[in-house]
């Protein structure tokens, strides 16, 4: 029997066969009072992350890659499910609240996938890699919030799991510079470097490509 050769981490983007991941853009961790609270995290996610992931949100939709949001929010409202680092951390965000709503900038469509998650990489507390294999998804572009927590945690445990992870490293942010760099040079063997504009680019050719075709 043949085996199929590996998806070659540089080869062109199959929209159909990729999802466009957003972690942690919610109210409850953008807000106006992070701006006094986490200033190079509030700055760099509004000047930089959120436009960069604004524009491969629109790129994504065109091209037809599944689009998915993924957010901190318990199942309960006490929080008595989340993970035991969460309930260390005293980290919660109750079912239902407003903090848990996605961002107006990046607000979802009605048939867009939003997965509650307690866990720093949503592989772990949710059903997404159930979701990826049912949809025939190979390619996860990952962008979001932070840098050093659940989105490098997300790209790990990705990779591990087989499918091909890209992190456009202007979509995401954390509380530092020297912290975004230090977990992009950490987490980048197992995934792909670039940025938004390329990525947008590339989701356009395979667009361009597929009407040529019809």
């Amino acid at each position: 029997m043949t085996r199929a050769a590996p998806l070659d981490r540089h080869s062109p983007i199959d929209p159909s066969r990729t999802a466009i991941l957003f972690i942690d853009t919610q109210d409850g961790i953008f807000h106006a009072g992070a701006e006094t609270a986490r200033p190079y995290f509030f700055r760099s996610a509004r000047d930089v992350a959120i436009p960069g992931m604004a524009r491969l949100l629109e790129a994504g939709r065109s091209a037809g890659a599944e689009i998915v949001f993924t957010v901190i929010e318990s199942l309960t409202r006490d929080g008595r499910d989340r993970s035991l680092d969460y309930k260390q951390t005293n980290f919660h965000f109750a079912r239902g609240s407003p903090e848990t709503r996605v961002i107006e900038a990046l607000k979802p469509g009605d048939d867009e996938i939003i997965l509650p998650k307690t866990s720093s990489s949503l592989f772990n507390s949710t059903i997404f890699e159930y979701l990826l294999r049912n949809i025939g998804i190979d390619t996860v572009i990952v962008t979001g919030f932070l840098t050093d927590q659940c989105v490098d945690h997300t790209v790990r445990d990705g990779a591990d799991r087989g499918f091909r992870m890209i992190c456009p490293t202007d979509a995401c942010t954390t509380d530092s510079r020297e912290r975004h760099d230090g977990a992009l040079s950490a987490f980048k063997g197992y995934c792909r470097l670039t940025d938004s504009d390329t990525l947008i680019e590339e989701l356009k050719a395979a667009q361009r490509s597929k009407l040529e075709q019809i």
